[in-house]
């Protein structure tokens, strides 16, 4: 859980979920297999990327990042959050508002990028508006958690009136 902070408001009811090595080694393409992991789940992919280097965070959206390839150090929660150093096979789940960036990665980084369905990222890089924070705390709940396996830790712990 971060605090909301003066440009990034981060998520009032939700924790960033990490799961090192969601993968299981030996792996031919993760890319692939991340797609189909969130597929599965209900959360269909949307892109393969990098991760922008500037702070930003999304309003419409709660978004998962899988590791492909290479490793990177990422700053999650806006300019004075934590850093979080990831490499191939690694998740990350972030409820919308949540502020990420990173701060360097390999030349090989590349991320696997999904969203429930009807939710999609819009870059916000400025203090939210309010509308924008009634958004964050009205955005629907996927029914599942993007990673195979792991319904019971994800439904106890991304619940609203914690």
């Amino acid at each position: 859980m971060f605090k909301r902070g003066d440009t990034v408001p981060n998520n009032p009811d939700l924790p960033v979920l990490f799961y090192s090595e969601a993968l299981s080694k030996p792996f031919d393409d993760p890319a692939a297999l991340f797609e189909a992991m969130f597929a599965s789940q209900g959360w269909p992919p949307q892109w393969r990327d990098r991760i922008y280097n500037y702070h930003h965070y999304h309003t419409q959206g709660h978004e998962v990042l899988g590791v492909a390839s290479g490793h990177a150090q990422l700053m999650l929660g806006g300019e004075h959050g934590q850093v979080l150093n990831v490499s191939t096979g690694d998740v990350l789940l972030l409820p919308a508002g949540t502020g990420h960036c990173s701060l360097s990665a390999s030349k090989d980084f590349l991320v696997v990028g999904a969203y429930p369905p009807g939710q999609h990222a819009d870059i916000c890089r400025e203090a939210p508006t309010p509308a924008q924070l009634r958004n964050i705390e009205r955005l629907p709940f996927p029914d599942e958690g993007p990673v195979t396996g792991d319904q019971r830790v994800f439904r106890r712990l991304w619940v609203r009136d914690r």
